[in-house]
């Protein structure tokens, strides 16, 4: 197919992703996305003599076909004659150490090693093979998180690494489809391997991509993939006016702060005695539209390094000179003029006091502040009934680790409730359980060997230990006052 190359070549001139003689990091994991990346790649190079190498991560997630994808990417750089950079992780024992879910345990491991071996090469870009039909995926797996303008534009042609901003991603294959490529490797006589567990149900991706998109195209919209692409152009336009609107504000807004601690000062003066002009002093936050308000926030959020979603913004943005809990010991206000700030709350009275319990046996019990706790590990292979047990709920023992914590409440804890798509700030949750205040910092939590809360007394378990099919021992976890 040459027209997917020239395709390909005009958004990569156009766009300035390239240039002439440029090295470049090819991402190549041994499936059709990336093999058709490469081989377009390898074809366009002959004219624009940009100097491929091909990086593979070795995931170690599908055992032999893990290794297979490796073999296949080490042979097609080799036959041709393209340079290798090779590396692999045990990513699920990463997952549990870190607490993160796989799919992003293993992009962070991956980018890592992205800018690695980009450093070690001196590359300042690495080519990714992301195309029209991940950009649809992405738009809803975003819009069912509740994302912003932002967000669901999708990825872009062009981003910095989110390792090391130095590093350029860029995607060559944004306005190409799937079955283009699919066409384009057998034309070509590109090998590739396809990935069995893209079939599957269990991440949220793969539902989206096998279950609801065939559902709308078949049901509600056959040109769904146009109408997508047209709105997340829109958004993001709407969502980048935002954003430059809201960094001009705060550009304003920090001038007019220096001109005015200098007036104080009094080492503002105007030179050979003549009158100086006016500076433009923003109009107040109050004043801005509420998108813009919001973008400010959180823009101030993230040079703070606090993540900000939509409900701290909202907390800020409504509730001036409240502080607000953003993890232990640290909250952040916002005042009338739509400046935020970090500071350490004062200390509220949370109960101290905290106990660790190595889970080395196979069952065990322990008291901590009036409460029996009880335990046993078992196969996951055991068929499970579930009883009508109340104060007893099953973990995946390999997630939760060889030892816990016993504790109480304290301010900033995050948790994530099965049936969440993130962490949140457990306080919340006390407040839409109706739990009394005076009874939150009497409650109990376990935390996991990583740090992650995976149990609070009387909310449900945690999402990132529950029981899936990769389940290899069940954690039994029991309690009950002691004096029962």
């Amino acid at each position: 197919m040459a027209d997917l190359s020239q395709r390909v070549e005009q958004n990569i001139v156009n766009r300035r992703q390239l240039q002439r003689g440029q090295p470049v990091l090819v991402a190549v994991s041994g499936g059709l996305d990336s093999m058709a990346l490469l081989g377009v790649l390898r074809t366009l190079s002959l004219r624009h003599r940009w100097k491929l190498t091909v990086a593979h991560f070795n995931h170690q997630l599908r055992g032999r076909s893990s290794e297979a994808d490796e073999k296949l990417v080490r042979r097609t750089a080799a036959a041709w004659k393209l340079p290798f950079a090779g590396a692999r992780a045990d990513v699920r024992k990463f997952s549990e150490k870190s607490g993160l879910s796989i799919e992003m345990a293993a992009r962070k491991l991956r980018h890592e090693f992205f800018v690695r071996v980009a450093r070690e090469w001196k590359i300042s870009v690495v080519a990714l093979a992301h195309h029209t039909d991940d950009q649809v995926e992405l738009f809803f797996l975003r819009l069912l998180r509740g994302a912003g303008g932002e967000g669901l534009s999708g990825m872009k042609w062009r981003s910095p690494s989110p390792v090391d901003g130095k590093i350029a991603l860029i995607r060559p294959l944004l306005d190409v489809t799937k079955a283009e490529l699919r066409d384009f490797a057998r034309e070509n006589k590109i090998r590739f391997r396809e990935d069995a567990t893209n079939a599957g149900l269990d991440l949220p991706r793969n539902r989206v991509r096998n279950e609801l998109l065939p559902l709308l195209r078949r049901r509600y919209q056959p040109a769904l993939t146009g109408t997508i692409l047209r709105v997340m152009e829109l958004v993001g336009a709407e969502a980048e006016a935002v954003g430059e609107t809201a960094r001009r504000w705060l550009s304003m807004d920090s001038r007019s702060r220096g001109d005015e601690a200098q007036i104080k000062s009094g080492k503002r003066k105007a030179e050979g005695g003549k009158s100086e002009t006016p500076h433009v002093v923003p109009s107040g936050f109050d004043r801005l539209a509420v998108g813009v308000q919001r973008r400010v926030l959180q823009m101030q959020l993230a040079n703070l390094g606090v993540w900000a979603d939509f409900e701290l913004v909202e907390r800020l943005r409504s509730s001036p000179n409240v502080a607000v809990s953003v993890g232990p010991g640290l909250s952040v206000t916002c005042d009338p003029a739509g400046r935020v700030r970090l500071q350490t709350p004062a200390p509220v009275g949370f109960k101290a006091g905290e106990l660790r319990v190595p889970l080395t046996d196979k069952a065990g019990q322990v008291v901590f502040d009036g409460i029996q706790f009880r335990w046993k590990f078992e196969s996951a292979k055991r068929n499970l009934t579930l009883g009508r047990e109340t104060d007893c709920e099953y973990f995946d023992a390999d997630r939760v680790g060889k030892e816990i914590t016993l504790r109480h409440w304290r301010a900033g804890d995050r948790f994530q409730p099965i049936g969440l798509d993130s962490a949140v700030k457990l306080q919340d949750l006390f407040t839409n359980q109706k739990i009394p205040r005076r009874r939150r910092r009497d409650l109990v939590v376990a935390e996991a060997a990583n740090g992650r809360i995976f149990w609070v007394q009387h909310l449900r378990m945690a999402e990132l230990f529950k029981l899936t099919r990769e389940t290899r021992r069940r954690l039994v976890w029991r309690w009950r006052c002691a004096s029962r």
